[in-house]
């Protein structure tokens, strides 16, 4: 039965394209054809249609980017961001290099397969000056390549700080920061607020497979020095079917034993963009799959109902749930707030920055009640009582590409030649590895 109509690309050539949302009895798939490549069609949803559509809590009030661009070929040939887009954004992140320490075989940025790449400060300068001028402050990711291949760090999170922006976290592979102490401490008295691990389980197999070497050890090191520094950590482990889905529950237990110094888990199904060593599978997996999977695997200590999906951002992007970590070492799911808050772009970020000093939201007490801030937000939550986030983004591929989630996105990539361009657009990946602003 078809459910749906939208826009799309083709995998081959990533021409837009009409495309169509299509029930079975397994899931719900996107469908479209390429008048060139011929039928495409994938899995989005596991699951049938009642739980597809009780997914479905989106807030569907509008807050627009400031100034932005009338399209001459259409979302998302050419974002930046246009007049299509529904949400300004929270979240902008900055890649401040093209080199890296690791040449994963898994790497959205294609990091490391050149020497250059490096923005100058006085770019990075000029990018925040236009972030501001364009509904900033915004939370600022600072992104790579690997960014601590950058001596100067600390100074770029101090321009920012000058400049207005409140809310840093680091995207980091954490090598740098397992060397010792001192650099954690550094990054901390610059203004750096979190660090965003990669952290893909807890058995060097999988590190060899998804990042080309072993590196467990070091990436324990990085969150003793993260936590010698008060710097809050939250691990970000890329899940593979058939590579690491296995490792969801203990990757959560152990956060939970290192709480409060690991303050969440974000969750990411792999997506087959930029450089990727692994086939996509017929059955990638999906939102339905991982809460499955958590579920199963943790034998009920976390339950598929305690997710919901953002309520910034479109429903299917993502899903969250807060738990209160109690003394007896049992969790207690938080409850989200009947009728919600927090759905506009900038009551997102602020949320983020108030929870994450201990602060109550616009919500009142993060105790009693989960705030309605988009999951993208959600798993920076922290307060001075003991929680912990388990939440996730479910990225888009040119295959599964659905432009309405698209123009709802709360993440964009910051380029001074396109502008502020959403993640899943700025990263599209064509079969050929042709990309559409990298």
């Amino acid at each position: 039965m078809i459910i749906g109509q939208t826009k799309s690309v083709c995998p081959i050539c990533l021409r837009l394209l009409d495309a169509q949302k299509r029930t079975e009895k397994d899931g719900v798939y996107l469908d479209k054809t390429c008048p060139e490549h011929g039928v495409f069609s994938a899995l989005i949803w596991e699951g049938d249609l009642a739980s597809y559509t009780a997914w479905d809590r989106e807030n569907r009030a509008v807050d627009p980017p400031r100034d932005g661009k009338a399209p001459a070929k259409g979302c998302p040939l050419d974002c930046g961001l246009c007049t299509a887009h529904q949400r300004k954004g929270c979240c902008m992140l900055l890649e401040l290099t093209k080199r890296c320490n690791l040449r994963c075989p898994v790497c959205f940025a294609s990091a490391g397969e050149d020497g250059g790449g490096d923005l100058s400060l006085e770019e990075i300068g000029r990018q925040y000056d236009w972030l501001m001028a364009h509904g900033g402050p915004f939370n600022i990711q600072l992104s790579g390549g690997e960014p601590t291949m950058r001596d100067d760090l600390p100074e770029i999170i101090r321009l920012g700080r000058e400049k207005g922006f409140t809310f840093f976290q680091l995207n980091t592979n954490g090598l740098r920061l397992a060397a010792g102490p001192d650099y954690a401490e550094e990054l901390k008295a610059a203004g750096l607020n979190t660090v965003f691990l990669q952290f893909d389980g807890l058995d060097d197999k999988v590190y060899i497979t998804l990042r080309g070497r072993a590196l467990l050890e070091e990436k324990r090191r990085c969150i003793e020095a993260c936590s010698a520094a008060g710097l809050g950590v939250v691990l970000v482990p890329v899940i593979a079917a058939g590579v690491n889905e296995d490792q969801l529950w203990p990757i959560v237990q152990y956060a939970i034993s290192l709480s409060p110094a690991v303050r969440g888990v974000h969750i990411q199904p792999i997506s087959y963009f930029g450089r990727c060593a692994l086939d996509r599978p017929a059955r990638p997996l999906t939102i339905p799959a991982v809460l499955r999977l958590l579920e199963a695997q943790s034998g009920g200590v976390l339950h598929a109902a305690d997710f919901s999906g953002g309520g910034a951002e479109n429903s299917y992007c993502s899903f969250h749930a807060t738990y209160r970590l109690r003394k007896d070492g049992t969790v207690k799911a938080l409850p989200r707030r009947a009728g919600g808050c927090c759905t506009a772009s900038d009551d997102s970020r602020v949320s983020v920055a108030e929870q994450w000093t201990g602060e109550s939201c616009c919500c009142g007490s993060t105790e009693d009640a989960m705030t309605e801030t988009s999951a993208l937000d959600a798993f920076l939550i922290h307060t001075r009582r003991r929680t912990l986030t388990v939440s996730g983004m479910v990225f888009q591929d040119a295959w599964n590409l659905d432009l309405d989630r698209l123009q709802r996105c709360h993440i964009c990539e910051v380029d001074s030649r396109y502008g502020m361009v959403p993640f899943c657009a700025y990263n599209l990946t064509a079969a050929d590895g042709r990309t559409l602003y990298r």
